[in-house]
């Protein structure tokens, strides 16, 4: 069974507070993107389970990743057969559009379809919710408001058909852990930067009129860390972006244009995807 794992972008980002458990509570919206990974996952005829990638290269120890680490999670609880798994990974990681955990969450569901366990919608998603705070998001899968650590969704209807998604990559990575100390370092700064505690509100609005009002908390510590990606954001306007914004954590950037850009230059060596 083959399953093709999206990413997302967020549409706002603002850092609430920090938890007890050392998290933070979030106000973001997630909508899924067209930008996919491919997943294959058949069941293992000689009995031995196995993870192959390609594309991409994952760093870190592959028993770290999110397709294991979820069959892992299920297989604890349900009986289910070895499998062999292949990830073809095109989604770019350290980019902070969630394609690590997307793979991890379409894993939950291809395994609930292959071995026809009847997991709900909720219970896929309490495991999601073991794998990371995002990771629910893409259980479901549609556009949604986030709050507490990101897990907690109410669905929401915007859709952003009508624009042309521009996503650049400096192929800088920004560990999210170090962008949340930046964050709460930078605390002042970030709190003269406005509020958008009516993210719901202005999300509602055309996007062209998000500019200035739909704000990612995570934009002035990282692009202090690391200026290229705010050049990258400024470029995005230059070439007629009705709105740009950095994803998550970063270091992704997008933008949102009325028609195809005509001209994608100036980037330099950075991964450019449009959809």
């Amino acid at each position: 069974m083959i399953v093709y794992p999206n990413a997302k972008i967020n549409i706002g980002l603002k850092v609430v507070d920090k938890r007890p458990d050392g998290f933070h509570n979030i106000e973001t919206l997630f909508c899924p993107v067209g930008l996919c990974d491919m997943l294959e996952v058949i069941e293992a005829a000689d009995g031995q389970f196995s993870f192959s990638s390609s594309g991409l290269a994952i760093p870190g120890n592959p028993d770290d990743n999110l397709c294991i680490r979820a069959f892992n999670l299920i297989s604890r609880d349900i009986k289910i057969p070895p499998v062999k798994i292949h990830l073809r990974k095109t989604i770019p990681m350290g980019a902070g559009i969630g394609g690590g955990s997307s793979d991890g969450s379409f894993m939950i569901k291809l395994l609930n379809e292959l071995f026809s366990l009847g997991f709900s919608e909720e219970k896929m998603a309490e495991y999601a919710t073991m794998l990371g705070s995002d990771c629910t998001f893409f259980i479901r899968n549609k556009a949604a408001f986030g709050e507490g650590k990101g897990d907690q969704l109410t669905p929401v209807n915007i859709d952003l058909a009508a624009y042309k998604i521009v996503i650049v990559f400096p192929r800088v990575h920004v560990n999210t852990r170090e962008a949340f100390e930046w964050l709460d370092s930078q605390q002042k700064e970030m709190d003269k930067a406005g509020d958008i505690n009516s993210l719901k509100q202005h999300a509602g609005l055309p996007p062209d009129l998000w500019k200035d009002k739909v704000i990612n908390d995570f934009e002035i510590p990282v692009f202090l860390k690391h200026s290229e990606i705010g050049r990258i954001k400024e470029i995005l306007y230059s070439k007629g972006a009705v709105y740009a914004s950095m994803t998550g954590s970063g270091a992704a950037v997008y933008g949102l244009f009325k028609d195809t850009p005509s001209d994608l230059s100036g980037f330099g060596n950075a991964y450019c995807w449009i959809g």
